[in-house]
């Protein structure tokens, strides 16, 4: 037991003792902010139930054990539990927020990448047939100069296409996550030059922002790979299981150091593991230098 374990073990049993022997509110309140200041230092709620377990055993030995004691004990308990809570209670406030929030900015890019796509594209048709409109007024030596400008507009159109897939996949949408990562895979394997494959199914649709978040998880760990593995390999693997879904992205990369938390935020794992707290999901990463990096998304289901 490190100082400030034990300093807060017996603290906490003066306290208790304290509550047994009177059962005043000012226990209870001075409890309360034991409790909190434990968790603002960092001490879990089973931590601070097994020094409950120590401080009740050694209360027994010195007075018996008795209905009352062990209520009165279970009262204390309870009251500093209460900051445990209330920070539960405001992490799980946080998620839904952040969920609501993903949904929100999931439902922009659609909209935007629908304007580029359909809006966009209608109006690059139009000047496609007003280059051909003015090309057919001109002579035929100076057509030739409005060549150029419709090699130009396609290169635009092609962009247009991409950027649109890549603010929101429409075979995402139609298709399902497996065929969207497929595509996905396609094609930072054809810009890269990395060997990607894809492998597992879903069985039925997954729920559309479980779907969205391993779409983007897999997008974001792809980038990572690319600017930071220098891998020749990925492979991303999906599992569903009875009441969770898991996304293994496995590379054989240069790995890095996992204990470097400067390290870890730089290749976006922070933002990764935002996206899967707002499901209740979480992340884990194994990796060891020059030994590649393999990381594992975990998303539970609603029956």
């Amino acid at each position: 037991m490190n100082p400030d374990t034990k300093d807060l073990a017996e603290r906490y049993l003066e306290i208790l003792h304290e509550y047994v022997g009177g059962t005043s509110e000012t226990s209870l309140s001075r409890g309360y902010d034991l409790a909190r200041r434990a968790l603002v230092d960092g001490c879990g709620v089973l931590e601070l139930a097994a020094i409950h377990h120590q401080a009740l055993r050694r209360v027994f030995m010195e007075h018996g054990a008795s209905d009352g004691l062990l209520t009165a004990a279970g009262e204390f308990f309870a009251e500093c539990l209460s900051p445990y809570e209330m920070s539960h209670r405001g992490a799980q406030e946080g998620a839904r927020a952040l969920r609501h929030l993903n949904e929100v900015l999931e439902a922009e890019l659609k909209r935007i990448a629908h304007a580029l796509h359909d809006e966009a594209g209608q109006l690059l048709a139009s000047v496609h047939i007003a280059i051909a409109d003015v090309a057919n007024e001109l002579p035929p030596q100076a057509r030739g100069r409005l060549d150029g400008v419709e090699v130009l507009l396609k290169q635009i159109e092609a962009e247009l296409r991409t950027l649109s897939h890549e603010l929101r996949p429409t075979v995402l949408d139609n298709l399902g996550l497996v065929p969207a990562l497929e595509h996905l895979a396609e094609k930072v394997a054809k810009r890269t030059g990395l060997i990607l494959s894809v492998t597992g199914e879903t069985g039925e649709r997954l729920p559309a922002a479980v779907e969205t978040a391993l779409y983007r998880i897999v997008q974001e760990a792809l980038n990572n790979v690319v600017k930071h593995a220098h891998a020749h390999s990925v492979r991303i693997d999906l599992q569903r299981r009875r009441r969770k879904v898991l996304c293994a992205i496995r590379d054989d990369g240069v790995g890095f150091d996992a204990c470097d938390q400067r390290g870890n935020e730089g290749l976006g794992l922070s933002g990764i593991r935002e996206r899967l707290n707002s499901l209740g999901g979480s992340l884990s990463v194994v990796t060891e230098t020059r030994r590649g990096t393999t990381l594992l998304a975990d998303i539970p289901l609603k029956n």
